[in-house]
């Protein structure tokens, strides 16, 4: 007898080359290196380009990903791209994706859960592939979420990079006594009841424009920590392992204080938290992948660690996934 599961074959990951510190910053608006620091521990991002487009970081991480995993876009029939901030309203960046790798062939769309959208990419690819929808899937998750700030508000324009980072998913079969490997569990949660808290303030059918981010700091603090820490023990709970079991947990990148109150109300060493944020600031949907990706390639995460995957967003939405790498 066999067992199905879905593995991440490889990961990749894309910065702009562009590299805006906090010293730079504070000669564009009201802050300081050490404001910036002190509150979510960010040290520098990255921007994009004037005429680089999600859908171009996309391509850059599906590319580094596919090269990990030894497998061409002619083995991928799905792309999802997680993605706030795509190309156009429509079409999807994935299809974007899909032509700029030459493809002719799969599914390709976007999904919009802001930052938890790579979390959300990894469950739907997972539910895909087993329903028989697919067999190997492209999930990016990419941003140029610098176009949605107010580059006077100093709240915001902080906190945010562009970026991407991919993962190539596919299925395995493995022996009913072989050792567990690929995505054991995953929870996703919403609550639309907080969109005041953090959203852009346009959109096609309100404004008609892009509109800014805004944000209550404060509330989306109050609030993370706790949804955070509900959705690794769920997703813990439906897989059968408890947080001492987890040897990595890949955080969104959003706030150094967050990060480290989950894994404090977790009771997770700091040296089993990957933390990429001073780097690489917060990149909504692609920083989970990011982060991964960092990981892996230093050797942090190696064959048989079991790695929790977890983010928050605006919606709110918020989810997690437990991989046996």
């Amino acid at each position: 007898m066999t067992k199905t599961r879905i593995i991440i074959r490889g990961v990749g990951g894309y910065l702009p080359e562009k590299v805006l510190t906090n010293i730079e910053l504070a000669t564009m608006v009201d802050t300081s290196d050490a404001w910036i620091q002190q509150r979510v521990g960010i040290r520098e991002r990255h921007i994009a380009a004037e005429g680089q487009f999600t859908s171009d970081l996309a391509v850059e991480a599906a590319k580094r990903a596919m090269t990990a995993a030894g497998v061409t876009s002619d083995d991928i029939d799905l792309i999802i791209v997680a993605t706030t901030t795509p190309d156009y309203t429509f079409p999807a960046a994935a299809t974007l994706v899909q032509m700029k790798l030459g493809m002719h062939h799969g599914m390709a769309f976007d999904l919009q859960a802001v930052c938890s959208g790579f979390v959300y990419g990894i469950a739907t690819a997972d539910s895909h592939i087993k329903n028989g929808l697919a067999t190997r899937a492209l999930v990016i998750g990419a941003e140029t979420f610098s176009r949605l700030l107010d580059w006077t508000d100093r709240t915001t324009c902080v906190l945010f990079g562009d970026g991407a980072g991919a993962a190539v998913l596919e299925k395995i079969e493995l022996a009913d006594n072989a050792p567990e490997q690929g995505i054991l569990a995953s929870a996703l949660r919403s609550d639309g009841h907080h969109w005041q808290k953090l959203y852009v303030d346009g959109g096609p059918s309100t404004t008609g424009t892009i509109g800014h981010v805004h944000m209550q700091g404060p509330e989306v603090f109050r609030h993370a920590v706790g949804k955070i820490t509900d959705v690794v023990y769920a997703t813990l709970e439906k897989a059968g392992y408890t947080v001492a079991d987890l040897d990595w947990f890949v955080p969104h990148q959003a706030n150094k204080r967050i990060i480290e109150g989950a894994g404090a109300k977790l009771s997770l060493p700091p040296e089993k938290v990957v933390m990429t944020v001073s780097e690489h600031a917060n990149t909504s949907a692609a920083s989970v992948p990011l982060a991964l990706s960092v990981a892996v390639a230093d050797g942090r995460i190696k064959k048989g660690d079991l790695v929790m995957l977890e983010a928050m967003g605006g919606g709110f939405t918020w989810g997690a996934s437990l991989i046996r790498w």
